[in-house]
């Protein structure tokens, strides 16, 4: 056994070279970690986050100098303080400002090496925390096909998150959600992996900007949730993944590596899931072998809130078993390459006494320290600390990023179905409008959100576009949960006597008006991380929830016109809907601008032009349903329809395209060649809109079985009546490589079939052949 380090006199400001601003990361690092003990490094690996309350902030979330001083009182610091915007009751952008810097002050004044903290904030779409400006949820940034705009947002997400003391942001979730029962489809880019991988990287990019940080405009991003973790088993969250190493690295992996080096993320976050009977945060191969030393990774894993015990058995959800303690949990996560656990001091509290009785060695210790420390050095949070609590105020939440949730709120939204071209409306020849629904007038945000200064729900937003001449007017309809939040762990269902009385209430408000709007769907409860047994969010049926479908029939009985709104985490099964409704948009969910949005499509001051990231199934009976699936699958149902009600890639607009004279600029290339795909594109109809042309490839014959098509490239053309623009693609080497029969990367030769079009469906796609040799 080892004896404890004895402490290290502290050392006189600026006498060392890891207080030397001049210096390299590199050499900074490497003196501080040779002057830190065993117990300082152990601090460095961990992190506080509820335990703020005691041991940081009093009541109203503002910083105690005594609690701090009596928890921290070895000198030894911490490595990182957890999500200091929901300290007391949160905080707005000033407050956390103000906070995060007395906390840094703290730990820099007050350990004894000066060693300051990392502090972290989710930021899935917007920074989640007072005042943040909020925008659609990843799945409805998916439907953009924008990577230009994505990048654009996460950059607005970095400058208010820094603004007010963040580092780090765990944010982008690049799964590749293949179950739509999953409650948490909503925080992903959808189903696709090339689709995913651009995006993820756009927001990668947003983030860290060159990661030079030196504007103080940008933050660590962190890939999540590493990996496999989209197509759980029976969809339910943190269940294993049971997919093969070739599915494994082609879908799953693909979106982390091409994150990774196109995007240059710092930070991943391990995955609550197993891999093939070896959970993430104890899986050596995952983390060491194809992370670290297959792709290179220099930065930094964190492990998911709680994840490390759950390697064990954690009672209020699950556990998997593979470890007696939270001893071995520890163990464990350190030998597969875990440097850090969140969000509170728990398993890695034995770091020490493992390495002690030698279970591990210091060593260790020190390969995972020493990334972090790097890029605190990186940061410049040595050198210059803190931030402007005046500058926090005058960023977050203005006008300009308003402005630009906005128009992500327009982009996302997808027209799903329009009979007889019956949208846009024109206010001069409606009188009276009624918006009817459980969601025509409430918050609709999604998960991980903050509570930003503006927010416009449905009614409102029709309402102040329709103007004087309008009437608009509203009723509920329905509900669909109670209360329907997302945070309150009990999901109550409606009352059914309460929610007919509810429908024949709306059918008096309806029966006064000119054209009935529709806003259904989910809720923030209805789909959801489920996080443990008494918070579920997971489904086995994808129908609408309630009565909803029975306010459809109520509505289309009228008689009168209806267009129906649909806001949810996942794709839904709305067979009934898109049967009598004529006119359908899917929305997801659009953020604090939603009811603006919505308004403007619906009076066609906007042209949709959202494409589906995912499948929409017939029902839960037809998953999977993902449209890269294998030649031999999806070969029929008895007594049902196999294609999904409506594809990947699908989405019409309020004018119409014509796609024209596919062609190659090679039509034969060498096995390291690349060539391009070009398409005319014409806009036919009357209005200016936005077509996305998409590109699917497909090996016909191959050494291992390959999907009917997958997509490969995408660009998203603005055409005004009449124009016509070319738009290209290229075609690399990469795009058509996949692995073997012997698991090898690579372009085998052959003919390539190569669809372009406006969907993933064979009727929108024409087809040309490139021949590799």
């Amino acid at each position: 056994m080892t004896k404890p380090q004895a402490a290290r006199e502290s050392p006189a400001p600026g006498a060392l070279p890891y207080r030397n601003a001049n210096l390299p990361a590199e050499r900074r690092v490497k003196d501080l970690l040779s002057r830190m003990t065993l117990e300082e490094k152990a601090a460095q690996m961990m992190c506080v986050w509820q335990q703020k309350a005691e041991k940081l902030v009093d009541a109203a979330g503002k910083f105690d100098f005594q609690k701090a001083k009596k928890a921290f009182r070895d000198g030894r610091g911490i490595g990182q303080v957890g999500r200091p915007s929901d300290a007391g009751p949160g905080q707005d952008a000033r407050g956390m400002a103000e906070l995060t810097n007395a906390i840094q002050k703290f730990f820099l004044e007050n350990s004894r090496l000066g060693i300051p903290v990392i502090f972290h904030e989710e930021c899935l779409h917007g920074h989640a925390a007072v005042g943040g400006t909020s925008f659609s949820q990843p799945i409805g940034l998916g439907a953009t096909f924008n990577p230009g705009l994505v990048e654009s947002l996460f950059a607005m997400v970095a400058e208010e998150a820094r603004c007010r003391g963040t580092h780090q942001a765990l944010t982008p979730v690049v799964d590749v959600a293949r179950d739509p029962r999953w409650g948490r489809v909503e925080e992903t880019y959808g189903e696709d992996p090339y689709l995913v991988s651009r995006l993820g990287i756009a927001a990668v990019r947003g983030f860290q900007g060159d990661a030079s940080f030196k504007d103080k405009k940008r933050v660590i991003a962190t890939l999540k949730h590493f990996a496999a973790h989209g197509q759980p088993e029976s969809g339910m969250n943190c269940a294993p993944a049971n997919v093969s190493l070739r599915v494994l690295r082609e879908t799953f992996l693909y979106t982390f590596r091409e994150a990774l080096h196109k995007g240059g993320a710092i930070s991943v976050m391990a995955s609550y899931n197993e891999i093939d009977g070896v959970p993430s945060h104890a899986n050596k191969w995952l983390l060491r072998d194809v992370l670290r030393k297959e792709w290179g990774f220099k930065g930094f894993v964190v492990s998911d809130y709680y994840a490390i015990w759950e390697l064990g058995y954690r009672p209020d959800t699950h556990g998997h078993f593979v470890a007696r303690d939270k001893k071995e949990s520890c163990a464990l996560a350190v030998l597969a390459g875990v440097n850090i656990e969140l969000p509170e001091p728990d398993c890695y509290l034995h770091l020490i006494e493992l390495v002690r009785k030698r279970v591990l060695k210091e060593s260790h210790l020190d390969d995972l320290v020493a990334p972090m420390l790097y890029w605190k050095f990186r940061m410049g949070l040595f050198d210059d600390p803190y931030v402007d609590p005046d500058a926090a105020d005058r960023i977050v939440g203005s006008p300009a990023n308003r402005k630009l949730a906005l128009q992500a709120a327009r982009e996302t939204i997808t027209l799903l179905k329009n009979d007889d071209s019956f949208a846009p409306l024109e206010p001069r020849k409606v009188k009276t409008i009624a918006v009817i629904g459980p969601n025509a007038n409430r918050s609709l945000l999604g998960g991980y959100s903050g509570a930003p200064k503006h927010e416009v729900t449905v009614f409102e937003g029709i309402k102040s576009r329709a103007g004087a001449g309008v009437k608009v007017v509203y009723s509920e309809g329905c509900v669909i949960t109670r209360p329907g939040t997302w945070q309150q762990d009990e999901v109550l269902a409606s009352d059914p006597v309460e929610d007919r009385q509810k429908i024949a209430d709306a059918v008096k408000v309806a029966q006064e008006a000119d054209v009935i709007v529709l806003a259904i769907g989910g809720n923030e409860q209805t789909s959801r991380e489920a996080w443990n047994l008494k918070h579920m969010g997971d489904r086995a049926c994808l129908d609408l929830i309630g009565r909803q479908d029975e306010l459809v029939n109520a509505m289309v009985t009228t008689g009168k016109p209806v267009i129906a709104f649909l806001f949810n985490g996942r794709p839904l099964s709305i067979n009934h809907l898109a049967q009598n409704v004529p006119v359908i948009f899917e929305c997801w969910y659009l953020g604090q601008e939603t009811g603006t949005a919505v308004a403007e499509v619906l009076f066609g001051d906007h042209n949709p032009g959202g494409k589906l990231p995912i499948t929409v199934p017939r029902s839960a009976g037809h998953l999977p349903a993902f449209y890269n699936y294998k030649p031999s699958a999806r070969r029929g149902f008895l007594f049902d329809d196999v294609a999904p009600l409506f594809a990947f890639g699908y989405g019409l607009s309020y004018t119409t395209f014509k796609l024209a004279n596919v062609r190659l600029a090679r039509k034969k290339i060498g096995l390291r060649d690349s060539t391009q795909v070009s398409v005319n594109v014409t806009n036919t109809g009357k209005r200016e809109g936005t077509e996305v042309v998409q590109m699917y490839i497909r090996d016909l014959v191959s050494s291992v079985t390959r999907p009917v098509k997958e997509l490969k490239g995408f660009q998203k053309v603005s055409l005004k009546p009449g124009e016509t623009k070319t738009v290209t693609l290229d075609i690399t080497p990469e795009l058509l490589e996949f692995y073997d029969v012997n698991m090898k990367l690579v372009v085998e030769p052959g003919d390539f079939e190569l669809m372009i079009g406006n969907s993933s469906r064979d009727a929108d796609l024409q087809k040309t052949i490139l021949k590799v040799v």
